[in-house]
This record gives structure tokens, C-alpha cells and sequence, in this order.
């Protein structure tokens, strides 16, 4: 049996963390109070991994262990740290039996776990190889949500609610939603659509943009290709194997991109949505100008008659573009009708409300406005240097518009004097 050695296991756990990216309210994870629901699974694997990683460092095997991208990050830090000493210098109050010192300590707790993310992200990824490795089992993790996902999808269409909810609160803080969204692994709808529109989609998008394939492509090891190159020579069965095994393989990033797409439409998260389709169009803007400007070529050519040699090629020709079209059209209506269906979303074109904030409320925005309205005022209390990490909650409610009361009862409840919530 191979001796595990430190870069071995540095990958392992790597991979690890990557598969377990999607679970994000872990309900075993001690030290962080029944108030806390951002619970990552893969703080575990990143707990040992982060040792690992100081050891290859003094080893000199992190080619680049301080690039660029980390000089803006400490710039960040150092920002960060200096608002919240500031905001120390404001003394607020105690609020609800929470005082400045111990939400400065979480916020900078949560700055030091997403730095350990972030740095060890650069130094696993320091070449094209450690980058594949890196994405594929970033999708490996995506598969298994999805598949979840997917699950959950079926049972709450189903008449299984209360199934679905035992196995979720196995490894989650909070059960399903009390509607049909799906949720994945992470703690509500509106997170797994943030994890597919922030994380898991420009890497699909990217792959299938450029052709590149984590999982097999002409870009795979050198005895794939050659196995690939000389299939020819091979037994019938091998030959066949071989053959069908890497167009499945070609597919694996094009399927994933479908299956998150219709995912995504089945969390019913508008903000995801939106997320989802501007960063789609950021993304076609920046990187994919030679792909859809190949694709208008190969699309006007269809209808160019000095190309065809025949009428069928010309039926062949137009026909399989007119085919396209009607394909995307009907997606795209099925889309539309299947979240109109959802009046959590059809509320943006029904309600009859004429000013903005009872609009607001109409269409399920009221609480967002109403911390957006806060948070201004706090903003606008403090514009330089804040009022320190994690202590927005001392000086937002005092800023809380007056409408709240009448038309947001999820905010309401929180300025009655009677409430423990910060």
C-alpha cells in the first residue's frame, strides 16, 4: 500500500472540501450558538488542510505563495480591522443581551475563515493540473446537490414533504421551506441559487464556452489521447467501450450546466435569477465575442443559397437552423410559464399597487427595502470608516422607516421591545 504523503494528502482533502462545498448550514459544528446558520461542512477538511499547507510552504513546494490578488486582500483586511477598532471608539449600547465586542469577534472570525478559504485556494491551484483537479471535484460536489436537488423537487411535488424534511435536518440546521422550493444541501432556495449563479455556473458556462473539458477533451492526459487516437486498433468491444466512454465524458459539463439551469428555476429565487442572467451576459460580453459570433456565422449560412449544392441540403441547412429557434423558443416560454405558475414570482406583474413601498411589500420585497432603507442611514451616519464590522445591527433599527410597522411583520417583530433578535 503507497505511504500517504503530505501532497497526497493535501489533495485529498482538498477534494474534500470542494465536494462539500454546497453544505452550508452543517448541524454539527460546535462553538458557533443556535443563532448561527451558516454552518460550511467544509471547514472541517479545510481545518486540516490548512496545516498541510504551511508545512508545503516551508517546504518550498507553493510556487507562488503570495500572488497579487492576496496584496488587495490584506489592503481589505487592514481596512476591516481598522473600521472595527473604530467602531469600538462609538461604544454602543448592549443590545438584546449582545454587546460590540462579541459581534466584532464573529465578524472577524467569519473574515479569518474566508481567508483560509481563500488562500488555499491559490495555493492548490498554482498550475493548469491543480486547476483541473480543482474543478473537477467542484463539480463532483455540484453533481451530488443537484441530484439532491432533484430529489426534493419530485418528493415535495409528491406528496413526501415530511420524508424530505427528516433526511434534511440530519445535516441541516433548518428542514425545507414551507412551499415547494428546493433547496439542495444549503439552508434555503435563495442560497443554492447563490451558490449556482456565483460559483458552479461561470465554470460550466467557461467550459462550455471554450470547448474545455475537465473530464475528458482533447486536453486530457497524453495515454487518453493515445488510447483515443488508436481505438482503430483495438478489439471490437474495447473499441466501443472507449468510444462511448469519452463522448459521456465530453457531455458530463453541458449536462451539469442543464440540470443547474433547471435547478436553479426550481428554487424560484428571483435574485438568483437576476444574478444568474447578468452575470451570463458579463460573461458572453468579456469571453465569449468569438463563440457568438461563430455561432451568427454558422447561423447565416444556413439561409446562404450560393452554399447549397442540392434542395435537400438546402432543406437540411435552413431546416436544422428554423429547428434551433423554435427549440429555444419553446425553452424559453416553458421557463416563462413554469415561474409565472409560482405567484411568489407572477406578484411582479400582478400587483395593483401604485406607490413604491406598498408595491414593495406587495411583491415580497418589503423586508429587503426596509434593511436597504436602514442600512443607508447607517451609511450615511457613518460614511468613512463604518461602524465596525458585525455592529450594523446596533445602529440600523434606530433607522428602520416608519412603514414597517404597518406593512412588514418580519421587521415589525423585531422593533417590538419585546423581542431578543439582533
Amino acid at each position: 500500500m503507497p505511504k500517504l504523503s503530505i501532497d497526497s494528502a493535501s489533495r485529498l482533502l482538498w477534494a474534500a472540501a470542494l465536494v462539500s462545498l454546497p453544505v452550508t448550514s452543517f448541524r454539527y459544528v460546535p462553538f458557533m450558538g443556535e443563532g448561527t446558520y451558516v454552518r460550511p461542512l467544509a471547514l472541517y477538511p479545510l481545518a486540516l488542510l490548512c496545516p498541510l499547507l504551511l508545512v508545503r510552504w516551508r517546504q518550498g513546494k507553493i510556487a507562488r505563495p503570495w500572488p497579487g490578488a492576496l496584496t488587495v486582500l490584506l489592503g481589505f483586511v487592514l481596512a476591516a480591522l481598522a473600521a472595527t477598532a473604530y467602531g469600538a471608539t462609538l461604544a454602543p449600547l448592549e443590545l438584546r443581551g449582545v454587546e460590540y465586542a462579541d459581534r466584532a469577534i464573529r465578524a472577524l472570525l467569519t473574515v479569518g475563515i474566508g481567508l483560509a478559504f481563500f488562500v488555499a485556494s491559490i495555493w492548490m491551484n498554482q498550475s493548469e493540473d491543480d486547476l483541473r483537479f480543482s474543478v473537477r471535484w467542484l463539480l463532483v460536489g455540484l453533481a451530488l446537490d443537484l441530484a439532491w436537488g432533484a430529489v426534493q423537487f419530485f418528493g415535495l411535488n409528491s406528496g413526501y414533504r415530511q420524508a424530505l424534511i427528516k433526511i434534511q435536518t440530519l445535516f441541516s440546521v433548518r428542514g425545507l421551506v414551507q412551499n415547494k422550493r428546493v433547496s439542495g444541501f444549503a439552508f434555503e432556495p435563495s442560497w443554492l441559487a447563490g451558490q449556482l449563479a456565483a460559483l458552479y455556473l461561470p465554470w460550466l458556462f467557461a467550459s462550455v464556452l471554450a470547448r474545455y473539458r475537465v473530464f475528458g477533451d482533447a486536453t486530457t492526459p497524453p495515454n487518453t489521447q493515445y488510447a483515443i487516437r488508436n481505438i482503430p486498433k483495438m478489439p471490437g468491444q474495447a473499441h466501443y467501450a472507449l468510444r462511448i466512454s469519452y463522448c459521456v465524458l465530453r457531455m458530463v459539463e453541458p449536462l451539469l450546466l442543464i440540470a443547474s439551469l433547471v435547478i436553479l428555476f426550481a428554487t424560484y429565487s428571483r435574485s438568483g435569477l437576476v444574478v444568474a442572467v447578468l452575470a451570463a451576459c458579463f460573461t458572453f460580453a468579456l469571453s465569449g465575442r468569438e463563440t457568438v459570433s461563430a455561432f451568427w456565422g454558422w447561423l447565416r449560412a444556413g439561409f446562404d443559397h450560393q452554399r447549397w449544392t442540392s434542395r435537400w441540403a438546402a432543406i437540411q441547412a435552413a431546416g436544422s437552423r428554423v429547428l434551433l429557434a423554435v427549440l429555444v423558443v419553446a425553452v424559453l416560454a416553458g421557463a416563462v410559464a413554469f415561474l409565472a405558475d409560482k405567484g411568489y414570482i407572477a406578484a411582479f406583474f400582478t400587483s395593483e399597487k401604485e406607490d413604491l413601498f406598498s408595491y414593495a411589500v406587495d411583491v415580497y420585497l418589503g423586508p429587503r427595502l426596509a434593511y436597504s432603507t436602514a442600512a443607508l442611514g447607517t451609511f450615511e451616519e457613518s460614511p468613512w470608516l463604518g461602524v465596525g464590522l458585525g455592529a450594523s445591527g446596533f445602529t440600523m433599527y434606530r433607522h428602520m422607516p416608519d412603514w414597517v410597522l404597518a406593512g412588514v411583520p418580519e421587521v415589525a417583530q423585531q422593533l417590538s421591545p419585546d423581542s431578543r433578535l439582533y
